[in-house]
């Protein structure tokens, strides 16, 4: 039986020029790398003709989905999806959610002190966020569709979260700069 899934990134978003040159960049960029994922991921878990792949590979989407559920509520995958990725959507997310975490770290580390507590905490937190970059490029380049505006967007985001911690780390040491007598 032949699959009826077929995608092609460059007919799913080359394919309709006036509509393409309407778009915005961001837009542009975003359907590219999402048709680009859905054709690579089709090639690669589904298959040309691969019948059991396609049952397994919805299988696990509906079992992260119900995973996901109690969190995220119904269809997290497809809702996350739908979010806004742009590079500065995605950069305040990820600097909301990493700085989010500096009250628990203080409270699990009362040994460290006011500038020791934080530089220990930003440490830890860039540390996390360039692994997590460069494992994600390094998933997009196994994909082979790290490079354009998706290699650009990823570098602003790059640019952006560094900036939002630089900032996060700005806004506790300026107080403590400005108490000092000069």
């Amino acid at each position: 039986m032949a699959n009826p899934v077929s995608l092609n990134a460059k007919s799913a978003v080359a394919g309709n020029a006036p509509a393409e040159a309407a778009m915005p960049a961001a837009a542009r960029s975003k359907l590219q790398l999402n048709a680009a994922i859905m054709q690579s991921t089709a090639e690669i878990s589904i298959g040309a003709t691969s019948d059991p792949q396609a049952l397994l590979y919805k299988s696990a989407i509906t079992s992260i989905n119900e995973a996901l559920k109690a969190d995220l509520g119904d269809n997290a995958i497809q809702q996350l999806a739908s979010q806004d990725n742009s590079p500065e959507a995605t950069a305040g997310r990820i600097v909301s959610l990493a700085t989010g975490f500096f009250d628990a770290f203080k409270k699990q580390n009362p040994t460290l002190e006011g500038g020791e507590a934080l530089n220990k905490f930003m440490d830890t937190i860039r540390g996390g966020v360039e692994k997590g970059f460069k494992e994600a490029r390094d998933i997009l380049q196994g994909l082979q569709v790290l490079d354009g505006d998706i290699a650009a967007n990823i570098d602003k985001t790059w640019e952006l979260v560094m900036k939002g911690l630089d900032d996060f780390a700005a806004s506790f040491k300026a107080p403590a700069e400005e108490e000092q007598p000069s």
